[in-house]
């Protein structure tokens, strides 16, 4: 960093100065006057007079701090003096410096947010401070210099940044650059210091002769303006100079003047470090950088050798001050050069080797070398260039010019040099004869390629230049300075900021080519140029038949095509021919050179080749001139080969008459089937004769691609192929006419009914897939089908369908049983569980609805019924689905409502033992308290609800054997709508009565059934009663009454059975018999309130009260429970 003086101006005592926000002007507070200069060049512009004392302060209005119609402004008390003030950048907080030494940090009403209190107190008053007015801060950060010697950084909550930085004098003044990365300070040390953000000192920018009480930086510029004690006023430019270094693709350099920012060019990756310190000098070499401080050299050393690694750590630390113009470092050295002298030290700091020169040094490279042996090259003023080893006390001079100096660079392999002198002439020079190869005007840097030795480039006058061996120099625009030249990559140093510019090397590429220069021009291609760069590289090598180039040039480009054609040239001259015309007529062939490459094939004597060309490319006109009159073989050829041609024309339907013509029925049939043209298909096929199979066979498969069943059935039926007819009848779900063909031909009943099972449960019409799968024998496909319905019911709650498939595979396992006898058992068995679980889940079907749905149709009494038939049933396997909470929920809610307030308490503690979902918890834990207030019994209308019909005794609410009479073990008969026990017991015929003798006997009138309907009489005009003494109280009048007796206490189940006599006393209308098929036996039961009028349906026999299966049929329109329409016959 350098200040220049831009003018220099001497007045009363200076005591402040402030820039108009676009830095024009520049209003001075100078002694009782305020002055407004010119900030460009120091010229006054006007005085500003009407101060009568000395004026101490001035600024500029940005936005103005009052408004016009504000009549007064409002004050307020402060502990102490206030020598300094400053608005935050948004304008909501001022901070006040004062002589006690306290920052008090004020919102705009003038109410103290956050109040500082420095070290010191009042003897350190707070003399100036500053609010960084940078937008990339996070914080408002506030610099605040005292005069116990410290500066000092805040947040806007008063808590310090970093530590208190020790200054040498009393500041006066702290001012930051516009974007907030630098500080200007001054004070009693007569001179003004710039200071990074962090209050790290970076120089003096004046020296003065007084205090200097006040500085400004002009906005948006590095001009810096001082005002002092004796009136002096000064401007001063600050240079800052680029500090960096560069080795390869690695490149250093110097940021916010303390950091050095070590960048990948290639990856561009950066990394920053930290040093705390003004960065003097950088260098970088290999895996080293090396770092010049003003009191030390810091030596970094990458982490590993990985080529892109960006770790750096300090190896090194010399801590002595160097006074030097260029620092350079090796991989156990550094190199010091000041002036004509270049010292070499080692890390440790001991000087190991001195060069003095015979002129200053202008330029110094280090061109690589083992570690500790490194070669440098060096240019002098003089015009002498010299190699030094690190190792070697002697420099060896390689050549002398007559100028001096500016840029020096050896190529990769080290036996060419070139030079830039001060003309901006370039110079490249063979290093072993010292011969001056070529010269090249307005160059400003060079550059060899690091990757090809007859590559350099150099910059100068806005413009890159690539020159490739002695060839004409390639120029392209570019701003900025050449620094490095790696493959296909100039690195270009433009103003502070280093690119990698890929350059293609397409250029110098077409030069060497030009010469024929194959393998050179592959070389520059490798360093980077496009694809058609490529492309025209591989052509070129082929029709120079270098066949090596043009190979790896076609790989680069992944060009099949002519790789082949390479390959197989290869190959041929590995049998022994080396015809170079026969090879270059190949080539043409594929470029496209037709009558070049038929020239050479004649000339060669391979016409035939000529001519299989022209047909391949269909250029029949030519192949006829080629050919001639002369040969009727050839003449044949092309003919057919022109038939072919036309089958591929734009006009097919002319190729396919041709075809059908000349006899060819198949490419005809094939041409016309792919074009669609349905109405050629059938007359080609209606005329071939029958025998001829493949040709119709491939009609007919045209007609099925085209949808066109009736043709396709036509040809099938002709070929007499009934296989493929009813495969057709199949893939075109033609069921009526396969259905036709299978009453004619049983041996495709398997192939028919199959598919069309599976036809109808794709089509979810599974009753009748069933049929179809029982037609074809199938039985275990169709359970298969049910069971997994079934699965998918349950899984997606769908309990209403789960009920019902499980009835149906009840049927299924019926149907299987019946015609299977070894299964039989077993098969049963199903049923029996089928039929459980079809009603377990037709029944919590409503319970979930009601815990699951916000409005519920049910009755309390239907889900409270329904609740205890599920829980009754419930074995220790509760199936998927069926959540045992929900049923105890729903049962203990409508248990509550209807009085059953013991089964209530049962249920909620029974829910307590088990896992409760988080929606029910509340409700559940609410209910267990309310219902402890409620009595601990059940209402008596209930328990008697319960009542045995056999032997008369109340049940339980809830019963742990299950649905059946606690005392006589009767299994009760529940209403599949509203899961009421209904009054019917179930009786069994004696052994030698068939189903047939029972029905015909009960089925027979019995004379004393209306005398016991007599029984029955009015006592009032509207009191009903039945007298029990007059009644049927004794066996012999009603003879199924005494088979209902049993021994009371006793734990098995009797059941009641019937003689014949019984069975003829019963009256038919009090009879339901359950007709179940074979293999099962019908089921008969007993109405013992004739009067309730019970109804069966007559497909699943699920017993209902007439009333709900009446409404529920005319809500459904079939059977609740197994969906049977009302119209279907029984």
């Amino acid at each position: 960093m350098r200040a220049v003086l831009a003018w220099k101006e001497t007045n009363e005592c200076v005591y402040d100065l402030a820039f108009k926000p676009d830095g024009s002007q520049l209003i001075v507070a100078a002694g009782h006057r305020v002055l407004v200069w010119d900030a460009a060049d120091g010229s006054l512009i006007q005085p500003l007079k009407g101060h009568k004392d000395i004026v101490y302060c001035v600024a500029y209005a940005k936005d103005g701090l009052w408004s016009p119609e504000q009549k007064s402004v409002n004050k307020h008390k402060v502990s102490s003096k206030i020598t300094c003030c400053g608005w935050t950048n948004d304008g909501q907080y001022l901070a006040l410096g004062m002589m006690n030494g306290v920052v008090s940090i004020r919102n705009k009403n003038g109410e103290e947010k956050v109040k500082i209190e420095r070290p010191g107190a009042a003897s350190s008053p707070i003399w100036s401070i500053a609010w960084n007015p940078s937008k990339d801060e996070h914080n408002d950060i506030l610099a605040v210099a005292d005069w116990g010697q410290r500066l000092s950084f805040y947040q806007l909550s008063g808590k310090q940044i970093g530590k208190d930085r020790a200054l040498t004098y009393d500041p006066c003044c702290i001012s930051y650059f516009s974007k907030g990365e630098y500080i200007v300070m001054g004070g009693s040390d007569k001179q003004a210091s710039l200071y990074t953000k962090d209050g790290v000192r970076l120089g003096t920018i004046g020296e003065q002769n007084a205090w200097v009480w006040t500085c400004r930086v002009r906005p948006d510029s590095n001009f810096v303006v001082l005002g002092c004690q004796d009136g002096t006023i000064a401007c001063y430019q600050l240079i800052f100079s680029t500090v960096h270094g560069l080795y390869k693709d690695r490149y250093a350099y110097r940021d916010s003047m303390t950091d050095v920012i070590v960048q990948h060019l290639i990856t561009e990756q950066k990394v920053r470090i930290k040093c705390r310190e003004l960065v003097k000098k950088i260098a970088i070499y290999r895996n080293r950088l090396a770092i010049q401080l003003p009191e030390k050299i810091l030596i970094y050393e990458l982490y590993s050798d990985d080529s892109s690694d960006m770790h750096y750590r300090v190896k090194e630390k010399i801590c002595r001050k160097f006074e030097c113009n260029l620092l350079v470092v090796c991989s156990l050295h550094i190199i010091l050069c000041q002036e004509k002298r270049l010292q070499c030290l080692s890390f440790t700091s001991i000087r190991e080797k001195e060069w003095v020169m015979e002129s200053l040094i202008r330029y110094i490279k280090v061109i690589g070398g083992p570690p500790g042996r490194e070669g440098l090259l060096v240019g002098l003023k003089n015009g002498a260039i010299l190699k030094i080893f690190v190792d070697n006390p002697f420099p060896i001079t390689l050549l002398k010019l007559s100028t001096s100096v500016r840029c020096l660079d050896m190529s990769a392999s080290r036996n060419k040099l070139a030079v830039v002198d001060e003309h901006n002439t370039l110079l490249v020079y063979d290093i072993n004869s010292k011969e001056l190869l070529f010269q090249e005007p307005n160059a400003n840097s060079v550059a060899w390629n690091t990757q090809c030795e007859d590559m350099l480039c150099f910059s100068g006058n806005g413009y890159l230049n690539i020159k490739a061996s002695n060839f004409p120099v390639h120029q392209q625009k570019m701003q900025g300075f050449m620094v490095g030249y790696n493959g296909s990559k100039i690195f270009c140093l433009h103003v502070y900021s280093m690119s990698a510019v890929e350059v293609p090397q397409s250029a110098p590429m077409y030069q060497y080519l030009e010469r024929k220069m194959f393998k050179e021009a592959y070389q520059i291609a490798c360093l980077g140029v496009t694809d058609s760069d490529w492309r025209d590289l591989a052509t070129e090598a082929l029709e120079g038949l270098d066949f090596d180039t043009a190979k790896k040039a076609f790989i680069r480009i992944r060009d099949l095509r002519y790789l082949e054609l390479i390959n197989s040239i290869e190959e041929r001259k590995k049998r022994g021919e080396n015809d170079k015309e026969l090879f270059l007529a190949d080539v043409y062939a594929y470029q496209g050179k037709f009558h070049e490459a038929a020239r050479l094939y004649k000339r060669t004597g391979h016409e035939s080749r000529a001519l299989s060309m022209y047909t391949d490319l269909r250029m029949f006109e030519y192949a006829k001139e080629f050919v001639g009159a002369t040969d009727p073989n050839s003449s044949r050829i092309l003919m057919t080969k022109q038939a072919d041609w036309a089958k591929s024309s734009k006009e097919p339907r002319a190729a396919a008459e041709m075809y059908l013509s000349a006899g060819e029925h198949l490419k005809a049939i094939e041409i016309i089937g792919e074009h669609g043209w349905a109405d050629m298909l059938i007359d080609i096929a209606r005329k071939l004769d029958k025998a001829e199979r493949e040709p119709l066979g491939k009609c007919a498969l045209y007609f099925k691609r085209l949808k066109h069943h009736g043709y396709a059935s036509e040809t099938y039926s002709k070929m007499g192929d009934l296989q493929a007819l009813m495969q057709l009848h199949v893939e075109t779900c033609h069921w009526e006419e396969a259905f036709s063909l299978v009453e004619k031909h049983p041996q495709f009943k398997n192939d028919v009914f199959v598919p069309y099972a599976q036809w109808l449960a794709e089509n979810d019409r599974f009753e009748e897939a069933q049929k179809a799968f029982h037609k074809a024998g199938r039985q275990n496909e169709a359970v298969k089908v049910l069971e997994q319905l079934t699965h998918n019911a349950v899984v997606e709650n769908r309990f209403n369908d789960a009920g019902y498939y499980y009835w149906m595979l009840s049927m299924q396992c019926l149907d299987i049983a019946r015609e299977s006898e070894e299964q039989r058992n077993e098969i049963l068995k199903k049923f029996e569980r089928f039929q459980h679980l079809a009603e377990l889940y037709h029944v919590y079907r409503s319970i979930q609805r009601y815990t699951d749905e916000p409005f519920s149709s049910y009755m309390p009494e239907t889900l409270f019924n329904i609740c205890r038939f599920l829980l009754n049933n419930l074995t220790k396997d509760i199936p998927p689905g069926i959540s045992k909470v929900n049923t105890l929920y729903a049962l203990a809610k409508q248990s509550q409502k209807l009085g059953a307030y013991k089964l209530a308490r049962y249920s909620y503690e029974k829910l307590q033992e088990l896992h409760i979902p988080s929606r029910f918890q509340e409700s559940i834990e609410r209910g267990s308290l309310t219902i402890r207030s409620k009595p601990f019994h059940d209402s008596e209308d209930l328990i008697e609800g319960m009542m045995c019909y056999r032997c008369s005794t109340n049940n339980p609410l809830l019963n742990n054997q299950g649905s059946v009479c606690i005392n006589c073990r009767q299994p009760f008969i529940y209403s599949a709508s509203s899961y009421e026990v209904l009054p019917l017991v179930q009786f069994y015929l004696e052994e030698g009565i068939s189903d047939e003798d029972a029905v015909s006997l009960i089925d027979l009138e019995v004379p004393h059934m209306d005398e016991r309907n007599a029984r029955l009489q009015h006592t009032d005009n509207d009191l009903q009663a039945l007298r029990m003494d007059d009644g049927l109280d004794s066996a012999e009048e009603d003879p199924f009454t005494a088979k209902m007796s049993f021994e009371q206490g006793g734990s098995n189940f009797v059941p009641v059975k019937v003689s014949r006599s019984v069975l003829r006393s019963m009256s038919r209308r009090d009879v339901l018999i359950k007709r179940w098929p074979r293999p099962l036996k019908w089921e008969y039961f007993r109405s013992l309130l004739p009067d309730v009028s019970i109804t069966m349906c007559p497909t699943c026999f699920k017993m209902f009260h007439s009333e709900d299966y009446e409404l529920l049929v005319l809500q459904h329109n079939c059977c609740p429970y197994c969906r049977r329409p009302i119209d279907e016959p029984n």
